[in-house]
């Protein structure tokens, strides 16, 4: 009888641990989990100790003045110790071996061909840009503003504080950034917790307005709940097998709720290897209730299923695995790879993820770039060759070398056809205070503006003098007149003809590399002359035709 209640109790002591275990970890029962296969272990070594320690103890006298006796000499590897070690071993191996054989080492092939890429013309796909619609702010400046907001926000600053998550996605057609607030401390959410998070900040890119959005029924799931309302407690209680990603991100819905959408990881290579995207629970970060969906059905209006970091890492895979591990390696043919960053497009009703496409030489230009969709996992490569990221930041921060600004990882736009890298100067306090667009193809082409349409203008004037004749620099013009001083300069290599003409203040500026321009060596001062020129505001005209 005594065996029996002491082998209950082993039994109720055992299951309490794991429970604390599982309760805290949160594992995925599910054998392609590392966590599951960490659950197990650690059941099994509790097990383990317990029997050995059972076998220990004095018989008789188990318990003397409170305290167990154990004599290590009566330890024995019992039949029943012996076949939980060896459980315990064989699953040791079962990991190991499961882990190489799901390695690239193994699948090269099956690695390289998990993402399907898709070459595209830069020019059809990348419209020329609409500043009204592109991001302007990085993450880090966005916190900047969240912050700033929240401390303006009288009757929940003592009580919350804003996460730090800052996800990027389009809202209404506007790329904005989004994140909940959080309860400032455990005695915080004590106080607040039966209310739940009463508000979320959403930051428009494209003109850094920044609201505190009021719910009328506060967010009761999320990241910073500490007990069953904890998101990833409740997906697991709810979903006890699916492994969920870690970039689970906050969204808005088309209703204006707050969702949370949390991608289901799928392993297509052997126990861990060849991660992709499966399902995506939806949950209603208000009421907690949660809807599943095949990665293929999810809503239109979600935007981020596949993170960034996974995205990047399925192109690398691509990239460096054409002809094999070892070759990636060693001979490294053809190994092309992402560059050291990544940011956000907003393209077709999408959040696509830009990056740069370099060789793994390290020669610091650009192949291409690829844009990847964060819903749909599609993914494009466009052959432009160029400068890396770096090097176009390095150029830009050059410019403005005596302020000490230092550079965003660029976005990549269309300007006059040309893929041109955009990009905003920061000051030590993280503060944007210029822009810069710098040409991908010929970085030293670098235009600098205290606003947006400033650094546009500049960009422009300098592609009209480098012969890139830009339909945004606005309506060509004509004006005649008599030429009262014609200059002959020569910049970078190139000679520009500067005129002055009777009866105007403008200064009209003629580059020779354009050769519809070459017969203004016929004329003279004193002559009269027809131009069409750009009048973009600014301190020179572009000439863009001569005659009428």
């Amino acid at each position: 009888m005594k065996k029996t209640k002491r082998n209950i109790g082993i039994a109720v002591l055992v299951l309490i641990v794991a429970f604390i275990y599982y309760y805290v970890t949160l594992p995925a029962i599910n054998i392609h989990a590392s966590g599951f296969w960490s659950f197990l272990l650690f059941a099994l070594v509790i097990i383990i100790a317990v029997v050995a320690i059972h076998g220990m103890v004095k018989p008789g006298h188990a318990i003397e003045n409170n305290t167990i006796n154990l004599d290590f000499k009566n330890l024995k590897l019992s039949k029943k110790l012996k076949f939980l070690i060896g459980i315990f071993i064989a699953l040791v191996v079962v990991y190991i071996v499961g882990s190489i054989l799901s390695s690239p080492f193994i699948n090269a092939k099956k690695y390289q061909s998990l993402l399907t890429i898709e070459e595209r013309n830069f020019t059809d796909d990348i419209k020329e840009v609409d500043f009204n619609t592109i991001p302007l702010l990085d993450k880090d400046s966005a916190a900047l503003l969240g912050n700033r907001k929240m401390g303006s926000m009288v009757d929940m600053v003592s009580q919350f504080e804003v996460s730090n998550t800052y996800a990027q996605i389009n809202y209404k057609d506007i790329p904005v950034r989004v994140a909940p607030l959080v309860y400032a401390s455990p005695i915080k959410w004590l106080t607040n917790q039966s209310e739940g998070i009463p508000a979320y900040i959403m930051i428009d890119m494209t003109n850094q307005n920044t609201e505190c959005v009021k719910l009328e029924q506060g967010i009761k799931y999320s990241k910073a709940e500490y007990l069953n309302r904890n998101l990833y407690r409740h997906l697991r209680f709810n979903y006890p097998t699916y492994i969920f990603d870690e970039q689970i991100s906050f969204e808005i819905g088309d209703d204006d709720i707050p969702y949370w959408i949390c991608p289901v990881k799928k392993f297509n290579i052997g126990l861990f290897g060849g991660q992709t995207i499966g399902n995506v629970v939806i949950c209603n970060a208000i009421t907690g209730e949660c809807k599943d969906y095949a990665v293929e059905d999810v809503p239109q209006w979600v935007d981020k299923v596949y993170s960034a970091e996974l995205l990047v890492q399925l192109y690398d895979y691509s990239g460096l695995l054409k002809h094999g591990y070892w070759n990636s390696v060693l001979g490294q043919k053809d190994c092309l790879q992402s560059t050291n960053g990544y940011n956000y497009i907003a393209l077709e009703d999408d959040v696509w993820v830009y990056s740069g496409i370099t060789s793994v030489s390290g020669d610091q230009s650009n192949v291409g770039f690829v844009l990847m969709n964060q819903r749909t996992m599609e993914t494009r490569y466009y052959k432009v060759e160029g400068a890396i990221e770096d090097s176009a930041m390095s150029s830009a921060e050059g410019q403005v070398q005596n302020l000490g600004y230092q550079s965003t990882f660029p976005l990549l736009l269309n300007i006059a056809n040309e893929p041109t890298y955009f990009m905003a100067l920061k000051d030590d306090a993280g503060l944007v205070k210029k822009y810069a667009m710098v040409n991908v193809q010929k970085y030293q082409w670098v235009a600098i503006g205290d606003t947006v349409k400033e650094c546009e203008k500049q960009y422009v004037q300098l592609l009209n003098t480098n012969g890139i004749i830009s339909e945004s620099a606005g309506e060509v013009k004509t004006i005649t007149g008599e030429i009262t001083s014609l200059a002959p300069i020569v910049i970078e290599g190139t000679t520009h003809y500067y005129i002055c003409m009777k009866n105007s203040e403008d200064i009209f500026n003629i580059d020779m590399s354009n050769a519809d321009l070459i017969e203004i060596v016929k004329y003279h001062e004193g002559d009269m002359i027809t131009l069409g020129y750009n009048n973009d505001d600014l301190t020179v005209s572009t000439v863009v035709k001569i005659g009428k």
